[in-house]
């Protein structure tokens, strides 16, 4: 008899999860199974709202399937498993779902060397991305730094939908060493318990499944039309199943592929390749998470302003589809797209600050936030990275709400100070008299904030800094 262990990390699924059918097809009726999640408090942002959602993800998964056994480990992951090996002495197998993150890469080369050393083997699969990172590459073996060619030749890729429903867990022993794992699991409830939020709704993979097919039912066919718009559910909202695991992307493409060929269709799957590619520049270049990826500009004096810093993560910024954007993600954990890409051009452009402090604020508040892609697009804001906008192309705040927020109801919902405010106003609510601002009930600099900045002027001095600057 031998322990198998099965090693869940952001994969919390039985639906086609690699690891955990190959380990329950592998082992032998002789063997045990025994399945750890480990809880390394090096990784732990407590009191955000990405943090609590994991968690919350982590805690329904292991409650819904107590089958499993779930052992929890706490401390750094090399340590803890040198400890259950010693729990277990006749641990032969590992299995777990490959993280080609920068962090992850690190720990699971620890364990793998561990692993090695014990004579324990180690079974890792691709699991979280469609295509592993280095798989699309020029044709002389160098990685692409711009979207289109990368999408042309991912195009040409086979992509293996073949899923996995999970095998037949009733002859498999999963044993249960509870005393074992009394560290782990009083970690585990105090993460718990330190939530400020339940989330026991939103998490789970039945919820992503029901989501997911939601989507494709009502929304795929008008996404490319809906999308931009926030007052709108025109989006897939499957970012934080994705991110956790809940959700496979591999059946997200086959679900996609047996779809009638439609411009939502279309528009939609191209976004999921956005999410390979800058899952492809963070691997090649890792240094991109504390550096800009354009050296010309890593020299740029950005400003690190804590009031003004404040005013944009409270939205209280005097520009209401800016204010409305930021309450959105401190209230809900999630934050439209469009709205991601206005609040992190007018964090860098209109107010200069540093885009490491947008990003590491997004880091921690948006319960989807995927590391490559939250740096990939923070950089691209920034005109810092990787096939980013240029410099000279600023969004204007007022002019993007007008466009994609006509009559103010995403605004409305979420600034609540604005609801008295006319459609003619709604976007520039400092333009009203003091009447009028006495009948809307709103007396800008009391109620709502000036605006920070005058925009165009805030413009002009943006385009002089990096002219100024730029390497």
């Amino acid at each position: 008899m031998s322990t198998h262990v099965m090693w869940f990390r952001k994969d919390f699924r039985l639906f086609d999860n690699q690891a955990l059918n190959f380990a329950i097809q592998s082992i032998e009726k002789t063997d045990r199974l025994v399945c750890v999640f480990q809880i390394n408090p090096e990784q732990i942002q407590e009191s955000t709202a990405n943090n609590d959602y994991f968690f919350a993800t982590v805690n329904q998964f292991f409650s819904e399937h107590p089958e499993l056994n779930i052992h929890y480990l706490v401390g750094q992951p090399v340590v803890s498993f040198k400890k259950f090996q010693s729990v277990y002495p006749d641990w032969s197998d590992i299995y777990f779902n490959e993280d080609e993150s920068v962090y992850g890469k690190e720990r699971d080369d620890a364990v793998l060397a561990f692993c090695l050393d014990a004579g324990i083997s180690s079974h890792k699969f691709p699991d979280n991305y469609l295509l592993p990172a280095k798989y699309v590459l020029k044709n002389d073996g160098t990685p692409y730094k711009v979207f289109t060619p990368f999408y042309k030749k991912w195009q040409t890729c086979e992509i293996d939908t073949c899923l996995l429903s999970l095998a037949d867990l009733s002859d498999i022993t999963i044993q249960s060493n509870q005393a074992f794992s009394t560290d782990g699991l009083h970690e585990m409830q105090r993460l718990l318990e330190g939530c400020v939020k339940n989330w026991t709704e939103d998490v789970g993979e039945k919820a992503a499944i029901k989501r997911l097919e939601s989507f494709i039912d009502y929304g795929l066919v008008n996404y490319a039309n809906l999308r931009d718009y926030p007052s709108i559910d025109g989006t897939s909202r499957l970012s934080p199943y994705l991110k956790t695991g809940n959700l496979s992307i591999r059946f997200v493409w086959q679900r996609l592929l047996e779809q009638e060929d439609s411009e939502g269709k279309s528009t939609f799957m191209k976004e999921l390749v956005w999410r390979e590619f800058y899952k492809m520049i963070d691997v090649f270049f890792p240094r991109q998470r504390f550096e800009e990826l354009q050296e010309h500009y890593q020299q740029l004096p950005w400003r690190e302003n804590q009031e003004d810093l404040i005013n944009w993560k409270q939205g209280q910024t005097g520009f209401p589809i800016i204010d409305a954007a930021m309450r959105q993600l401190n209230e809900t954990g999630w934050m439209h797209n469009r709205l991601r890409m206005l609040t992190a051009c007018f964090l860098t452009k209109d107010l200069l600050i540093d885009w490491r402090l947008g990003e590491k604020y997004f880091r921690q508040q948006l319960i989807d936030c995927d590391p490559p892609n939250n740096i990939g697009g923070w950089q691209w804001a920034a005109s810092t990275g990787t096939d980013a906008v240029p410099y000279f192309r600023i969004f204007n705040p007022t002019t993007q709400s007008k466009k994609f927020d006509r009559s103010g109801d995403f605004i409305r919902s979420f600034v609540p100070e604005l609801a008295g405010v006319p459609d003619k106003y709604i976007h520039e609510p400092h333009l009203m008299t003091l009447a009028q601002q006495e009948k809307a009930a709103c007396i800008i600099g009391k109620d709502y904030p000036w605006p920070m900045v005058n925009h165009q002027e805030a413009r002009e001095l943006t385009l002089l800094w990096f002219k100024t600057h730029k390497k």
